[in-house]
């Protein structure tokens, strides 16, 4: 066992081989795939935050379907606070082909943009991607509902615009109700609110708005 690599040899080969030189972006970029690494045998490897990535702020595309919404006295707060603390948090993410779409986080990766703060970041944000099998439109909504609804952060009338969404998706009121952790009246009251009578009808639907 005496060529066995121990945590300290590894160790001194990760700071031998980064203490070559080599471009900023080089650099970082084997950063991410260490840490993918990593994450691949670790006891944790279902746990999003255990792999922290990351990634040009531009590859960052916010979602069109966010109902959070931030005070000016908080966006202030948080300017603060990522000035003063730094990125505490990354922004939550879906890993798509070409970008990364935010599931939570907008308003940090939109201050993470910001002069002051994309100077410090060299222009990268930190990002936890979400798991595969959460991929697609309606997990990624229902992901983003979950974050806000944990934080006590939504508004009525853009929750509504989501169950109406969700529902021609396909989805059931009692789907919705266990992914966004709602009751049956609750999800009821927000259809009502949409003023869609269509929801409480049976109606055919493209093949476009099929979850699959």
């Amino acid at each position: 066992m005496g060529d066995s690599v121990t945590p300290e040899i590894l160790s001194n080969m990760i700071r031998q081989y980064f203490s070559q030189e080599r471009p900023e972006e080089e650099a970082i970029q084997a950063l991410n795939h260490l840490r993918r690494v990593l994450h691949e045998v670790s006891p944790f490897a279902q746990e999003p935050v255990d792999c922290v990535l990351w990634v040009k702020a531009d590859e960052v595309v916010a979602n069109d379907y966010n109902p959070n919404v931030m005070s000016s006295s908080e966006k202030k707060l948080l300017k603060h606070s990522l000035e003063q603390d730094g990125f505490t948090q990354p922004v939550v993410v879906s890993e798509e082909k070409e970008h990364y779409l935010v599931v939570d986080g907008f308003h940090r990766q939109l201050l993470g943009r910001k002069a002051d703060t994309r100077k410090r970041l060299k222009g990268w944000l930190p990002v936890a991607c979400i798991n595969p099998e959460r991929k697609g439109q309606a997990s990624r909504i229902a992901a983003t509902i979950r974050h806000n609804r944990a934080r006590g952060k939504h508004q009525i009338t853009s929750m509504s615009d989501i169950v109406r969404d969700l529902s021609r998706l396909g989805w059931t009121d009692e789907r919705i109700g266990t992914e966004l952790g709602m009751d049956q009246d609750e999800v009821l009251r927000l259809k009502q609110i949409s003023g869609l009578t269509e929801l409480f009808q049976e109606e055919d639907f493209s093949p476009a708005w099929t979850v699959r």
